[in-house]
Order: structure tokens, then sequence, then C-alpha cells
């Protein structure tokens, strides 16, 4: 593996269950720059950071890199105990291994449900005390002096009474003499940050924006072949069988085989491996393909959500409170399958060598791919080495509770034979037609009113596949229950005295998986438009009137107060605009916003302007977390004007790329103002918060705007029901 082009050789740490860590030498696909650098000295403080000779100080992440901003938040918190200066910064992925990289949130290592900087805040603070400690204890040695008499500030370890000066790295040989502090380190009081809540710089911004950020598609090894899958038309259809004979004669293909996902077609590069799969001839067995078409499935949902559910939250008696009701407000709300559509496709190179398999791809739960690949293989857990490399965007894509492109890409390396370098690629029309979406869902949600508008019953059935039923996640289910299909109504936000909420947990043969916010996306539309509209009804105030609802929420309603002043410090709105507001909590992180829009030609909300007031505990890095929120307002917003993915004849996905999965355009983006709330309390996430609000945000702003309720999204499909 030494061979391996576009590459550098850097230290790689392993760790015993103690956490103590044994320096070798292994090679690794890396970056340039600030992601990583390569050194030959070094001192492995712990398991999360290195500190080389030439002054750098090297953070393991133990999250992915695909955007999120995870190599400069984690590494701010090391930065900001260890006392270093910015410029000594630089990161890099942890290498697989659960018992030192695991996320504190779920037990296995891996990133997801914006937990990263949340799991990781006082553990990687931790790791930085200790390294300074040890900085403090190898600087005493030298100097034969108290430990207590030197002070680390800047990258720079000082004797005070004397001046002298280290730097960290003229420490390293002597501190890695040392044993690793077995106390738990004081940390810095909030009131003397230098760096958290600062806007330092992205580590890996520079290397990125000049095309020298390493991806697996950047990665290339001699005599490597590109491999790409013939799937199946329908989800749940298998190979009866193929011919390969004229997918042979294309120039650069070199084999072709099946594995349990499909039929491979093997070649020198890209263009010639997908010339090779259209000249295949494939017969498929769709005796337990999902056939139904969306329309169908529609139908289904909402005949399924007439009638009661699966008892989520039954509180008070609602039944009855709605039959005896002076008034009953009812509503049924449609939400599609929508695809992640990451700017990079799933890829992987891996390489087979029959007592062992390494891979190279963006893995999003190390431990969960190392397993699945392992089992596939034949191999042990132990003999399946995973790099994991940046990526280019995931929103829940690359993290499949089955593993099942990291599995498949192993398979193909196996089957063309030992020591063979295989890239696996997924082009975008794999990627959009080849399932893992966010669920179909229907929502029937009714409230009895009294004569004064106030809400007295809510009543509310959700329709909706499971994402985590019949996956290693199961046991997260509650009596059968998946929290994520019933979040954010499951703990309604708002005080009423008769609440009945129940699922149906729909059987259709379409793979789902976590979108960006997960539940959220459709729960928080439904909920938020739902009360916006009866809040109307009752011509009460939808700021005052959410207030009024939330009861001891003081997050909430400081969030709400504070985008109500950031809208009204704007101005009116101008004539022929209407304004819309959603508060919504996820992940931890209280998230409110108002939209102003206008009605365009076409019939679609033009969004002018979104003003949004967010609480995420305290924020490592306000840019960072602008970033996160405005990325997932955009994301959101794509989603409620354009997001569909339509099974049509015999269950055939009938979208394939950007040209009919239309993604939001540059010319759709509103202005974004958005303020973060001063806070003490522990970070929450900030990676899928921004997302949930901005739907229902524009639709009651049109509701306001044009009288139409819309409650069958995406907006694009036109006329709503009101």
């Amino acid at each position: 593996m030494s061979n391996i082009q576009n590459s550098s050789r850097r230290r790689f740490i392993q760790g015993t269950a103690a956490g103590l860590v044994i320096g070798v030498h292994l090679p690794m696909l890396i970056g340039k720059g600030a992601i990583a650098s390569p050194v030959t000295t070094s001192f492995d403080a712990n398991a999360f950071i290195r500190i080389a000779k030439d002054n750098t100080v090297t953070v393991l992440i133990k999250h992915i890199e695909f955007g999120q901003g995870a190599f400069t938040g984690l590494a701010t918190l090391v930065a900001e105990d260890l006392e270093a200066d910015w410029s000594q910064m630089r990161a890099e992925h942890a290498p697989t291994d659960v018992t030192l990289y695991k996320n504190l949130a779920f037990g296995v290592q891996g990133t997801g449900g914006s937990t990263g900087l949340a799991n990781s805040y006082l553990q990687m603070r931790r790791a930085g005390a200790n390294a300074k400690r040890m900085l403090i204890s190898a600087a005493a040695q030298k100097w034969q002096v108290d430990a207590d008499s030197i002070e680390v500030s800047k990258g720079k370890v000082e004797h005070l009474p004397t001046g002298k000066q280290f730097t960290f790295g003229e420490l390293v040989e002597s501190a890695s003499k040392l044993s690793l502090p077995t106390s738990e380190p004081a940390l810095k009081p909030a009131s003397e940050f230098t760096l958290i809540g600062t806007d330092v710089p992205k580590l890996d911004s520079e290397d990125k924006s000049k095309g020298q950020a390493t991806y697996t598609l950047d990665l290339y090894q001699p005599n490597m072949l590109t491999a790409v899958v013939a799937h199946p038309p329908a989800f749940g259809a298998t190979v009866a069988s193929f011919d390969a004979s004229q997918a042979l004669k294309i120039d650069g293909v070199v084999d072709v085989k099946q594995i349990p996902s499909g039929v491979v077609v093997y070649a020198k590069n890209t263009h010639a491996a997908i010339k090779g799969r259209k000249a295949l001839t494939v017969k498929w067995d769709e005796i337990n393909a999902e056939t139904r078409n969306s329309n169908t499935l529609h139908t289904l949902f909402s005949e399924t959500v007439q009638k009661p559910g699966t008892s989520v939250v039954n509180k008070g008696d609602a039944a009855s409170t709605l039959a005896n009701a002076s008034q009953t407000v009812e509503v049924e709300l449609h939400f599609p399958y929508l695809a992640h559509a990451p700017m990079e496709p799933l890829d992987a190179l891996m390489v087979y060598q029959g007592d062992s398999l390494t891979a190279w791809f963006g893995s999003q739960i190390p431990t969960m791919d190392q397993g699945a690949i392992a089992a596939s293989v034949g191999l042990k857990p132990e003999k399946v080495t995973i790099h994991t490399q940046l990526a280019g965007g995931s929103f829940g894509r690359r993290s499949q509770p089955d593993a099942g492109f990291a599995v498949e890409a192993a398979m193909a390396a196996k089957a063309i034979g030992k020591g063979i370098p295989v890239k696996t690629m997924w082009t975008r029309e794999d990627d959009i037609k080849g399932g893992r979406y966010r669920p179909m869902a229907v929502h029937r949600i009714s409230a009895a009113l009294d004569t004064s508008g106030n809400i007295k019953a809510w009543q509310h059935r959700i329709a909706v596949q499971s994402i985590l039923k019949g996956t290693m996640f199961e046991g997260m289910m509650q009596n059968g229950i998946d929290p994520s299909s019933v979040e954010g109504v499951s703990d309604l936000q708002y005080e009423v005295a008769n609440i009945d909420v129940s699922l149906h947990d729909m059987e259709v043969g379409v793979p789902v998986l976590w979108w960006r916010s997960v539940g959220h996306t459709h729960t928080a539309y439904a909920v938020e438009t739902f009360i916006d509209m009866l809040l109307e009804k009752a011509e009460r105030d939808p700021i005052s009137g959410r207030i009024a609802l939330l009861g001891d929420r003081p997050r909430e309603k400081q969030v709400l107060e504070l985008v109500a002043k950031m809208s009204a410090d704007a101005g009116p709105v101008p004539k022929d605009r209407a304004r819309g507001v959603a508060i919504v909590k996820s992940f931890g992180s209280y998230v409110a916003q108002i939209a102003e829009i206008s009605q365009g030609d076409n019939n679609m909300p033009i969004v002018h302007q979104v003003w949004c007031a967010v609480d995420c505990g305290i924020a490592v890095n306000s840019n960072i977390v602008r970033a996160q929120i405005e990325g997932g307002m955009g994301y959101g917003l794509d989603a409620i004007l354009h997001g569909e993915i339509t099974l049509g004849d015999k269950g055939r996905i009938e979208q394939s790329n950007f040209h009919d999965y239309v993604t939001l355009r540059i010319n759709e983006m509103p202005k974004m103002d958005i303020q973060i709330v001063k806070s003490d309390q522990a970070p929450s996430g900030v990676g899928e918060p921004g997302t949930p609000p901005i739907g229902p945000a524009v639709s009651n702003a049109w509701r306001r705007l044009t009288g139409q309720y819309v409650q069958t999204l995406p907006f694009s499909k036109g006329t709503q029901r009101t």
C-alpha cells in the first residue's frame, strides 16, 4: 500500500482500553496544508492530541468532516484549554476505534443527530487541559522549578519569575516520557475564553477553496479499477440473470460480476464502467418488489389516518372534547419522499487482501460500517481498516443503519479478487434513484375550540414509515413506536389540556433513512402551520398567541421575542407581502424564524428575507453556527418549494438528477439575518435545527397573503387545498 498516489505518510495512533497510545506508521490518504501535516517525531498527549517538534498541534477528530465544521469546532475546544495559538492547530480524522472515539451520545463511533460538538464539548476540553498539564510538568522538570510558577499562553510555556519560555515543540521529547494524568483537570471558566465564542478561521477552508483538499473521488492507486453497479429498477427486486457479452466488448471494461445488490461492471476508468453498465442485459425478478405508485400510497396513508393508530400520547379526553366542542378544525397534510442529494455522491476505494480489507471513504458511522463490511466479506472487524475521508455533504445519506453502500463496495472489491484496488462509484442518477429517502408521511390533525377560540383538544394521527424498524437501532423504539416518527408531536410544545397522538407504522418497500432534522421535517410543518391557522381563526397575534401557549418554556419564548424584534426593527411589511413565523425545538436547540414573502408570477412564493433567532447554548464558533443555520434554512426551503421523489408505473422512481429533482437556485435564496442568543448553557446541535422552521414560516406567510393553506408539499404542485 506504500505506492498510493496523492498520499502522505502520517502518524497513526492506536489505543488500548486504558487510553494510552503507541505511535506507528501506516500510509494514509489525506489532504494538504491545514488539514493535516506529516510528522516524524511527536508527543501523543492523549488519544486526541498529537504535538509535533515543528510546534503544530494536530487534533484527531472522531467525527467526519463533511462541511459542518467538525474539524474547526472540535480543534477549538482543544486549543482553548491547551492554551494553544490558533496558528498551531491542525485536524485530521481519527482512526476507527470505538473504545477511544465513540460518540458519547449513542455509544458507537459516528456522526449524526447534531451531536458532534455537544457530545465532545467537555471531552475535548479535558483532553486539551491534560495535554497542558503534561507540557507544564515537562517544563518544570527541565527548569527544576515548581509547576505552579509556570503559565501557558498562546502556544508558549513560560516560567513567570524568570521569563524563560519553551514552545510546545521544544517540550515534545520530554513530555512523551511522562505518564498521562489520571485526575480530572481544571477547565477554564467561560469568562476567560479566548477562542470559544470567537470566529476563528476554519482549518479546512483554504485547502478546499484551492481545490487541494482530498475527497474519496480524488484517490487513485496503480492498477485501480472503477466499479459501477446495475441496481434493480424497483426496490426489492433481485437479479434473475444477466448477459455481459456486450458490456465486455466496451474498451476499458475488464470484468462483470454479480453481487447481492446487483451486477458490477469493472473498468479501467469511470466512463468505460458507465458505458459498460449501459450495455448490460439484466433480467430482474420483481416478485417481491415494491410496485405501488405514489398516488396509491398517498391514498392508503390518507385512509389509514382516518382511524386511531398506536397510542403515543393520551392526556385528558381529546375524543369527547372534540365530540362536544362548539367548533372543530381539521386538516390533512401530505409529505412526499425526499432524496438527500449531497454534492458528492457515494463512493469508496477498497482493497480486499483475503485476510484483511482496507477502505477509504466518507464513513459517517465507522463502527457500523466496519462491522457490516467485516460480516459481508467473512472477516473479523479488527481486520477491516477504515480511513475516513472528507466528504462532500451527507444530510444523513452516508449514515445507513445497514451500511448498505459500504457493504456493496466491499463485496465489489472481494468479487474481483485479492489485492486489486476497486473504487466503487455511484452516479447522481444512482443516488437519486437509490432509495434511503426521507419517508413519505400523512398527518391528520383535529382541534376543538371554545367560543373564544381557545384550543381545548388536539388530536394528531401520523402515518409514516419507521426509519429504525428492522435496523441495528431498533432498540431505540419504545412500545413499538419509532421516536423519530413522532418527535415534535409526542412532546408538543404548546399547552393543551386534552391531547391524543397516535401513530401508524406503514409498511412500504421503499428504503427510508434519516434526512436532515429527521422527523421534525414533517412534524414541525404540521404543528406550526396548524397552530398558526388556529391563532388566525381566533384573531390572535401569531407571536403573542404562541407565547401564551408555550407555558413554562423560557428559551422558546426568548427566541420568539427576539425574532419578533428583529423583524419589527426591519420596518413594516411592504405592500403585497406577508410575514409568517415558526418556532421549533430540535436536537436541543431553539430556533424561531420569520419569513417575508410575496407571490410570484408562477403562483409560487418569493422568499425575500428570513429573520432567525437561535439558542444553541454556548456558540463555540458563531460563524459556523450561522453557516449551519443558513444552510439548514436553504435545505428546508428547497424541500418545501420543490422537493419530491415519486414512484411511477411499477414502482419506478421518476426522478434521476437535478433537472427533475429540482434544488434551490441561487436566485431563490433569501436574505438571512441570524442572531445567536448569548448563553452559558451546554452547547447543543446546529447542523439540523435550522431546517424545520423555514417550511412552516413560509407556508404561514403564504396563507396570510393568499388564503391558501398548503397541505400537500411541495409548493410546486400548484394550487393547494384550503
